[in-house]
């Protein structure tokens, strides 16, 4: 039967998307919520259905746009998937691009305006446009002027952003009968267990990123970014904090604003404690250089500092002095919800008698709504803290990748 194949709202999409006409179909919403694998096998209909309109004109090799944010992504999220399912293993050319049931297969990479070189001047008979939002909107619209072929329709999926975001209000919101859109929220996915999909509730933070994250909505950052925290439960004080086995570091450079240095300390099972806070101002880089030295003869002359990249000549002195100094990973969005994971599910705890201005920052540190990201006040001793949390789990998980790989000899 088909319910053992699809979810109830992807047998919603398929009915109608394959029984009925259109030109843009966008599915939006939740994470994990069963968007791309609908997309996905929709994506292999439709080059089907390219096949028997190009058979019909006499059209020898028709051509069709696959694109995402780079090719890494297209890979992953759709390649990787194809072959998963169904063994679907494209042969590609010199250009990454592959024919697929008589179809020719053009990747575009929607991430920077370059993006639309590959598909500039071309006839398509359509187009799947993965992460839609975070498309730039000139190569969005390019790849949209370029499926001009008869019977021309365009896939798209992405993940929720700011509800001002053009892709909502052009398409998503667009009453057009030729547009449609299909909500999903992460309880639409069944095949999901009821006890995975409470888990990611409870673990993920409150406010904006549950929204997005969960029930799939567009919506506006607002008011404290770490909602979780509550003083009550995640400050403990020196004599509470339990044996620690691993230490690192952020460090977010600072003069006339404040610069700090924080250092973390984990538990076997993954939890943090921030258990040194440094904040001053109008110091230069031989301050900091101590404090790095004394943090390595307390917890070892490996100890890794993740640091602001902005201030290159300070890393490179901090590597000069043997301290072991990495450009830190500074995605924002990403870093805020890494750490705010943390808080939702006490694994994040502060050293209450260790620290100075963090109690200063974590109520104060607030969303700018118009932006959807963190105002840039009250957040010195909070952006290295995420720094450290946030390079040290990518840190992690990318070591984990190479465990896996080795284990099973990929």
């Amino acid at each position: 039967m088909i319910s053992d194949v699809y979810t109830t709202k992807q047998i919603q999409v398929l009915n109608e998307t394959v029984k009925k006409d259109w030109f843009i179909t966008l599915l939006h919403g939740a994470k994990r919520s069963g968007k791309t694998k609908i997309n996905n096998d929709l994506f292999l209909f439709e080059l089907r259905r390219v096949r028997k309109i190009a058979d019909k004109e006499g059209i020898k090799e028709p051509m069709y746009i696959l694109s995402g944010v780079s090719s890494a992504t297209i890979q992953k999220n759709i390649l990787q998937e194809l072959y998963n399912m169904y063994s679907i293993e494209p042969k590609f050319d010199k250009h990454n691009n592959f024919v697929l049931f008589g179809v020719k297969v053009v990747q575009a990479y929607t991430g920077n305006i370059g993006g639309v070189g590959a598909i500039r001047g071309m006839t398509a008979h359509g187009a799947y446009i993965n992460e839609a939002s975070l498309a730039k909107q000139e190569v969005f619209a390019e790849i949209v002027s370029r499926c001009s072929g008869t019977g021309a329709r365009i896939l798209g999926d992405t993940n929720p952003d700011n509800p001002e975001h053009w892709l909502k209000k052009e398409y998503i919101d667009n009453t057009s009968k030729n547009i449609k859109a299909f909500h999903f929220e992460l309880d639409d996915n069944t095949f999901l267990s009821d006890r995975y999909r409470e888990n990611i509730k409870e673990s993920t933070p409150s406010g904006m990123f549950y929204d997005r994250d969960i029930k799939g909505l567009w919506v506006s950052a607002e008011g404290v970014v770490y909602q979780d925290f509550d003083a009550s439960k995640h400050y403990v004080q020196s004599n509470e904090i339990p044996q620690l086995s691993s230490f690192y570091c952020g460090v977010d450079w600072g003069y006339e604003h404040w610069g700090s240095i924080v250092v973390i300390g984990e538990t076997d099972n993954g939890t943090a404690y921030l258990i040194e806070e440094h904040a001053t101002q109008f110091e230069e880089i031989d301050y900091w250089v101590e404090i790095a030295k004394g943090i390595q003869e307390r917890y070892g002359s490996r100890i890794p500092f993740y640091c602001d990249s902005a201030r290159p000549e300070h890393v490179a002195r901090f590597k000069r002095e043997r301290i072991e100094a990495f450009n830190a990973d500074k995605a924002r969005l990403s870093g805020v919800e890494s750490v705010a994971k943390k808080i939702k599910a006490d694994k994040l705890f502060i050293c209450r008698d260790k620290v100075k201005k963090f109690p200063n920052e974590i109520y104060q540190y607030v969303w700018d709504k118009r932006k959807g990201e963190p105002i840039k006040e009250f957040d010195d001793v909070l952006d290295a803290l995420r720094y450290a949390i946030y390079s040290h789990e990518l840190k992690k998980s990318k070591k984990a990748q190479i465990v896996s790989k080795v284990k099973f000899g990929f």
